[in-house]
């Protein structure tokens, strides 16, 4: 049997920063939603069960919390770009897609979020 890549997805990762340019953005952290689909050939982890051929996702969202809450920026699109960056990093993943939701960006709506996505 040929598996196709495995998709780890993190849902819904609560955070808080410094997120935005103006004058009241900059002195309050405010929340981020951010989700993620991260693709891998997962066959060998599968055959095997060994932990050293996984995508080890508990590190990878480790350093996306550290970034996200010691970082600061002006626009999601810099902060889901270095998310996507840090996903990437793991020379396992071939696809990831990183949406970053900034809750109550906007006055009637729920949230604005933006999306992008890397392959290799």
């Amino acid at each position: 049997m040929q598996l196709n890549d495995a998709v780890i997805q993190i849902k819904n990762l609560r955070l808080r920063t410094y997120i935005g340019f103006n004058p009241e953005e900059l002195e309050k952290q405010q929340d981020v939603i951010v989700n993620a689909d991260i693709h891998y050939p997962a066959a060998q982890a599968a055959d095997s069960d060994n932990v050293e051929k996984a995508l080890d996702y508990k590190v990878m969202t480790k350093e996306i919390i550290k970034h996200t809450e010691q970082g600061s920026f002006k626009l999601l699109e810099r902060l889901t770009a270095d998310i996507l960056s840090i996903v990437m990093l793991d020379e396992k993943v071939t696809y990831a897609q990183v949406r970053v939701d900034k809750p109550h960006a906007l006055r009637f709506a729920d949230s604005v979020s933006l999306t992008l996505s890397a392959h290799r």
